[in-house]
Parts: structure tokens; sequence; C-alpha cells
């Protein structure tokens, strides 16, 4: 029986201790302000710093993947020489893909699909359709690229 109230005043003491960490925590939380004393300003920054960051990190990948298949300087050409529409289609496909669960189905359908249609087709016809494209897309990368 001594056993039921050791319990009661452990509990009452991992609460008090639970509430001194939560009040803790707030006033740590109220103290960080960041870089601007503004919130909104704060999460700009942040909002900023990720997107540039992922921004960098798809680019690398990109040049990552085609460097396996052409020059470096090539796949960077091809990167740059991308279109604003081509940029655009891919945001929202990769948006419409990450939203929801039907989205990615119906885009990964998609992808699916358009791969076994290019399957079926004369690979030759294709490989050199997807070639004419992508010496296309890196013209237009080198002529956007700044003379260093």
């Amino acid at each position: 029986m001594a056993f039921k109230p050791k319990l009661k005043a452990a509990k009452r003491s991992a609460e008090a201790a639970a509430d001194k960490a939560i009040v803790k925590a707030d006033q740590a939380a109220k103290n960080a302000d960041g870089p601007s004393p503004n919130p909104m300003t704060n999460l700009l920054i942040a909002d900023l710093a990720l997107r540039g960051g992922g921004q960098l990190l798809r680019h690398a990948v990109e040049r990552t993947v085609l460097g396996a298949k052409f020059s470096p300087d090539k796949a960077r050409n091809i990167v740059a020489g991308r279109s604003m529409f081509q940029t655009l289609i891919g945001t929202a496909v990769a948006r419409i893909a990450t939203r929801s669960v039907p989205g990615a189905i119906m885009v990964g359908g998609g992808l699916l699909a358009k791969t076994l249609y290019d399957r079926r087709q004369d690979k030759r016809s294709e490989r050199t359709k997807g070639q004419r494209a992508i010496e296309a897309q890196a013209k237009r990368g080198a002529q956007d690229e700044p003379d260093t």
C-alpha cells in the first residue's frame, strides 16, 4: 500500500519537471529571435535559404545524372538551356506528385506510360529525336552562359 503514495509523488514530481522544461523552452524560443526581431522577416530568410539550397541541389543532381552520358560541360549546358516553360512544367508536375497520393499515382503512371511508349517506338528514331532535343537545349545553355 505504501507504493501508491510514492507513485503519486513521483507523478507530481515528473509533471513539475515537465512544466519547468516547457516554460524554459518557451522562454528560450522567445529570446531566440533569429537574424531579425521580425518573425516574418525570419520566415522569408528561411524560405529563401531553403529554396536556393534546393535549387542548387537539384541542379547538381541533374548534372550528375546527365554526366553519365554526356561530358560535364555539355551536362551543365543542358541544365542551363532549359526554357522557362520546361521549368514551370517540371515544377508543376513535381508539386502535383508531392502534394497527394492520387497526384503521385497520376504522375508516376504518366511517367511509366511515357517510358513504355518510348520503348515500343523504334528505338533508333526515338534516340535520334531525343538527341536533337538535347543538342538544342545544350546550345541554348551555352549561349546563355557568360564568357569567363
